[in-house]
């Protein structure tokens, strides 16, 4: 069905940078003549909705719980209801905009609309994400934060917008429903196999480094709860007899590194065109050396992640621990062990306070079990030998999963904006029904979204 929508008869130009010519019959209009900003009480039952950057409007508590900013004193909040068109004045930018799915309430930093007579609020939704990612609201920008801006109800109202008659804007918005639940379902399966890749991955590493290639060899208690059974020639040595803290902050010169990353997947090179939340403090980051092992020793559950080896020169956030290794064979080693630890969230009795942290000294008093060096080598040349394949298979999906994306993106870009008439489309899709159950069999496949963002 995709495949055989055409473009309009005609265009002209509507004098918007962002869309380019539109079909004939479409109409413009400002703005503020389209929404009316609300300003409504908040009611004592009212609990906290979010405005996300994959354009979901929702309670908190449906997407999850953790890893948000909590004010203190709720000053300003202010009342939402279903179906309230919503745009996060900070992050817009990224695309948090969209139509609210519940009732509640939400911070000052949003502006929440409701739609006059003759406009869908959900096409007006895919029109603003539009006009984020062809840069457009980053090109209003008048706040000096980098890669952040200010759109606020004022701005966004003087902006023009493109007009399709009320029907082909329910057509766009019905059409869009399923061929975006579609391209996600695609997704998310595809995510699905990554994610038991991943778990072979984690049961080959973890087998390894705790109990050695032969599996035939007398083993021992450790004596570590958390790492139990090793092999019984194998040795264990506290971590600071091989490693050390270091750290050295880049100060006033951090504009002469590269910014790098800790993840699941090692340490990467961010991309800062490529979006995301940066930080405003540079100068308090500090400087990484290809062959440091960068830990995180803070509990994080969204994104959980221990420990990364470098092969990159750069700076990374002052929040992470930077370590020496003097023997980059040994630093491999507890790279792939502290990752098989932290996997099966081996790591958890180590947490302590209210930040969930493990004290440095702590850490370093910790043992972590050796095999005889030669062993040791060959474990960890077993373990890259046998991930090679598998990473190639994760490369390979992930590549299909960023081209989806991609697609899915031009293929909204091209909709909303009258590069392809999907009319007759439409108009012959299932059943309202049936798109919903479609949606239901998504949200069950878990979250196939873009980055998050919170105010």
């Amino acid at each position: 069905m995709i495949a055989d929508l055409k473009a309009y008869p005609q265009y002209r130009d509507a004098g918007l940078p962002w869309t380019g010519p539109v079909p004939a019959h479409w109409k413009t209009e400002r703005a503020k003549w389209l929404f009316t900003k609300m300003d409504r009480a908040v009611r004592p039952s009212d609990e906290v909705v979010t405005c996300f950057r994959d354009g979901t409007v929702t309670l908190r508590r449906n997407r999850r719980l953790r890893g948000f900013t909590e004010a203190i004193f709720e000053s300003g909040y202010q009342g939402i209801r279903r179906g309230d068109f919503v745009i996060h004045a900070m992050d817009a930018f990224a695309g948090a905009v969209g139509v609210s799915d519940s009732d509640g309430k939400g911070t000052p930093v949003y502006s929440v609309c409701r739609p006059r007579q003759g406009a869908d609020p959900h096409y007006f939704a895919h029109i603003v994400r539009q006009m984020a990612h062809s840069h457009w609201i980053l090109a209003l920008a008048k706040g000096i934060r980098e890669r952040s801006t200010d759109f606020r109800f004022e701005t966004f109202g003087n902006q023009r917008v493109p007009l399709p008659p009320p029907q082909e804007q329910a057509a766009i918005v019905r059409f869009l429903a399923w061929a975006t639940a579609n391209i996600d379902r695609a997704i998310g399966a595809k995510r699905k196999v990554i994610d038991l890749l991943n778990e072979r991955k984690q049961a080959v590493i973890h087998r390894a480094v705790t109990q050695g290639l032969d599996a035939s060899v007398p083993t021992r208690d450790s004596g570590v709860p958390w790492i139990g059974r090793i092999p019984e020639h194998w040795t264990l040595t506290p971590n600071r007899a091989f490693l050390g803290i270091r750290k050295v902050l880049v100060g006033a010169r951090h504009g002469e590194y590269r910014l790098l990353s800790l993840t699941k997947t090692g340490i990467i090179v961010r991309d800062m065109d490529a979006g995301g939340k940066f930080s405003n403090f540079w100068d308090r980051s500090q400087e990484v050396r290809p062959g440091d092992l960068v830990f995180c020793l803070f509990d994080v559950e969204e994104t959980p992640r221990t420990v990364g080896l470098s092969k990159h020169h750069g700076m990374i956030s002052g929040d992470y621990t930077v370590m020496e290794c003097a023997d980059l064979g040994i630093a491999e080693w507890v790279e792939n062990f502290y990752k098989a630890m932290d996997d099966r969230k081996l790591l958890s009795p180590l947490y302590s306070g209210l930040r969930k942290r493990i004290p440095k000294p702590e850490f370093l008093s910790i043992s972590t079990p050796f095999p005889p060096m030669a062993e040791m080598l060959e474990i960890g040349q077993h373990v890259e030998a046998s991930l090679v394949s598998t990473d190639r298979s994760i490369a390979r999906i992930n590549r299909e999963v960023r081209l989806l994306a991609e697609y899915r993106m031009r293929l909204v870009a091209d909709v909303v904006t009258g590069k392809l008439d999907v009319r007759e489309a439409a108009a012959h899709l299932p059943d309202e029904s049936s798109l919903e159950r479609d949606s239901d069999s998504i949200a069950a496949d878990g979250d196939v979204s873009d980055e998050e963002s919170a105010a």
